[in-house]
Order: C-alpha cells, then sequence, then structure tokens
C-alpha cells in the first residue's frame, strides 16, 4: 500500500504551498522544464533561488502572528489503540480535497501467523475493513496508520531539481505547487510511498500534517477526529508536551530506520511485522 494506489495496496488544490490556478502551474513547469536542459551550473543556480524563494514563502504562509521558529513538530501512532474504523482517512480526504483513489494517509491491516502474515488495505481504509479469511491460522491482526514521516533528512527534498520539497523551520515537509514540474523525482524517492502526482494539478501531493491547521493552533484533521487516541500531534519545544515525553521516555520505534531519514513520525506498539 502506498500515496497512489486505490488497491489493497497530496500539494493538492488545497494545499497550504499553493497558489494561483492549474494553467497557471502547468506554465511555470513548461518553463522550468525548459530550464532544467540547460548547462549544469544554470541548473544549479535555478535550484539555489528557487530553494530561496520556497522558505520565504513557508514563512509567509503562517501569517504575522506565528512564528515558526517557535515550533518544532512531530506525531506519534499508538498502533495497539488504533480499530480501523477509517474516521482519519476520510477527515484528510474532506479537509484537504485529496482526490479519489489517492491518500495522504492510509491505514493497513496486519493479520499475522506463525508462517505467514497477511498485509492488506483496501481503499486505504477509507471505509473500514471487512472480514477475511486468511487461509492461515491468525495468531495476532492489529491495525497501522501511516503517512508521510516529515523526515529530517528526507530523501524527497534532496531529489527535488527546482526547490519545491522543501522542509520548514517547524520541521514539517511541504511541497510548493506553483513551482514544481511534476517530474515525479521525489515520487520515486520517498521510501514510505506517501507522495503521488495529483491527477489535475500534475504536481506531487502529500500529508501537510494539515499546515494550514497547525500554524493557527489546530490539531491536524486526523488527529482530530480519531475516536481512540491513535494518533497524536505534538511539539518537540514544548518541555510538558505529551508527545515529546512518549518520546524521550518511552519506547517508541520508526519505519525503516535504516534508511537514516530520521523519521518524525513515531509509533508505539510497532510490530515486527511493519515496514
Amino acid at each position: 500500500m502506498d500515496a497512489k494506489r486505490d488497491t489493497s495496496a497530496a500539494s493538492s488544490p488545497g494545499s497550504p504551498c499553493s497558489s494561483g490556478t492549474a494553467g497557471d502551474g502547468a506554465t511555470r513547469r513548461e518553463f522550468l522544464g525548459g530550464a532544467l536542459r540547460l548547462t549544469g551550473g544554470a541548473v544549479v543556480v535555478l535550484m539555489g533561488a528557487a530553494v530561496a524563494e520556497a522558505n520565504e514563502k513557508g514563512g509567509e504562509a503562517k501569517g504575522e502572528a506565528y512564528n515558526w521558529e517557535e515550533h518544532l513538530y512531530a506525531y506519534l501512532i499508538d498502533t495497539s489503540k488504533c480499530i480501523g474504523c477509517g474516521s482519519c482517512v476520510r477527515a484528510c480526504k474532506n479537509e484537504n480535497q485529496v482526490p479519489d483513489g489517492f491518500y495522504r494517509t492510509w491505514i493497513e491491516r496486519y493479520v499475522v501467523g506463525m508462517e505467514e502474515t497477511h498485509v492488506d488495505s483496501p481503499d486505504g481504509g477509507l471505509n473500514g475493513f471487512p472480514p477475511i479469511q486468511s487461509g492461515f491460522v491468525a495468531t495476532k491482526s492489529f491495525f497501522v496508520p501511516k503517512m508521510c514521516n516529515h523526515c529530517r533528512k528526507t530523501p524527497c527534498t534532496q531529489v527535488c531539481p527546482v526547490g519545491a520539497s522543501y522542509r520548514t523551520k517547524d520541521g514539517a515537509i511541504l511541497v510548493d505547487g506553483d513551482r514544481c514540474i511534476g517530474c515525479g523525482y521525489c515520487v520515486q524517492a520517498c521510501p514510505f510511498g506517501s507522495r503521488f502526482l495529483h491527477p489535475a494539478t500534475h504536481t506531487a501531493s502529500k500529508c501537510t500534517w494539515c499546515y494550514h491547521r497547525i500554524t493557527k493552533g489546530m490539531k491536524p484533521a486526523c488527529v482530530a477526529v480519531c475516536p481512540t487516541g491513535t494518533r497524536q500531534f505534538g511539539d518537540l519545544k514544548q518541555e510538558n508536551d505529551p508527545v515529546r515525553l512518549a518520546i524521550e521516555h518511552d519506547r517508541v520505534g520508526i519505519l525503516q530506520g535504516h534508511l537514516l531519514t530520521e523519521p518524525q513520525c513515531y509509533y508505539l506498539n510497532l510490530d515486527k511485522e511493519v515496514r
């Protein structure tokens, strides 16, 4: 399962870092695509300017009352609490206008036996999970929500040729929809399958932690609707923040730690079968 699949296996028009129409974005992409065919030196200059402008735009998006220097966000998922209801997936879809068949967050179901493991994610868990027959003796079963891990050393920002993918000072990985040329390099580079090309804008799209909400003091939509407290969102610069305390004192895990991307999405009760 990854963000771009509509089977057992987003910046969208509503992304906080998008502006202008889809037509305007296409024109810009054509221009930047042509620019990339210039000499290597010209491309380096273009990338440097892109990153600078993207960072400035990220600061402007928060407004005067918000200071991103005062925050450093992280996400925590307790898999032992997830019931696979799909409320988080539906809330994300409605909040961010995620197109049908694509997901910024999704849920996977693990049915585990002594010698076999079955993993599925029908419609990303959007409508919950129907009963299944595993074909083997299952000894345990559980649900695992997944999303962009907002890594500190993220490969998606490193491969972007125009600086459209960038990390904000408060820790979110975002996409500038106006700058993105839709090359798909970041989609291929993400080890978590959390990016896709938006079918309408033809630009990279992904989870933003609902950046338009968190910069106003609200929780991401998926966290706000979770009925069991599976999902938590916190600020690592706040000493008594529950997420920070859990990361500091509990036995938390991360996905694909061997890749050294330093994910900022942490898990409690993460089973060994989960990848």
